[in-house]
């Protein structure tokens, strides 16, 4: 039996060093792993991992939110681990489906996380509709100012020669925020 860890980070900012830690520290003999990837359907990694599993081996993970996007896709890869008689582990939760109780522990871990992400969502959402009704401006900052536009407008039509990338270079933007920006 082979032990083959997954771990996973929202962001690039994040770090993998705790969660490899603790797969290690579990004897996992392959890690595979996903960075910047949050709750999107493909991720190489987690793929990887499965495609890896043979019958008799544990899938382990550090936390059960670092696998799953939803509780259907917890459900249906609890499915497939079963199927071909794979055994699942999460350790910061001591979840083990080779039990009937920690296969319905797994269960009830991945609704309340479901319902957590649907909860953040929910209150995102609220704060930033609030938000806006309060005149924030939302997302990121304009790379130019209105009055850089108007100045690059001026400096393309007293100057045609002038390239949009030299344009850029002085604003310090791409030539295609700087197109954008433009309206050209």
């Amino acid at each position: 039996m082979a032990l083959i860890g997954y771990a996973r980070v929202s962001t690039e900012e994040q770090h993998l060093d705790l969660q490899i830690d603790a797969l290690e520290q579990a004897g996992c003999e392959r890690i595979f792993t996903d960075q910047g990837l949050s709750a999107i359907a493909k991720r190489p990694g987690f793929e990887q991992a499965l495609e890896h599993l043979k019958p008799g081996d544990a899938f382990v993970i550090w936390k059960m939110d670092r696998a799953f996007r939803s509780l259907r896709h917890a459900l249906d890869t609890l499915e497939f681990f079963e199927q071909r008689n794979i055994q699942f582990k999460a350790i910061t939760e001591s979840i083990d489906t080779t039990t009937p109780m920690g296969k319905c522990m797994y269960q009830i871990r991945n609704a309340f996380a479901e319902l957590e992400r649907n909860l953040i969502s929910e209150r995102t959402s609220a704060g930033m509709k609030a938000a806006k009704k309060r005149g924030a401006k939302l997302g990121r900052p304009k790379a130019l100012s209105d009055a850089q536009i108007t100045q690059a407008k001026s400096i393309l039509k007293a100057q045609p020669d002038t390239t949009l990338t030299s344009l850029a270079q002085k604003y310090g933007v791409s030539p295609k925020t700087l197109r954008r920006a433009l309206d050209i």
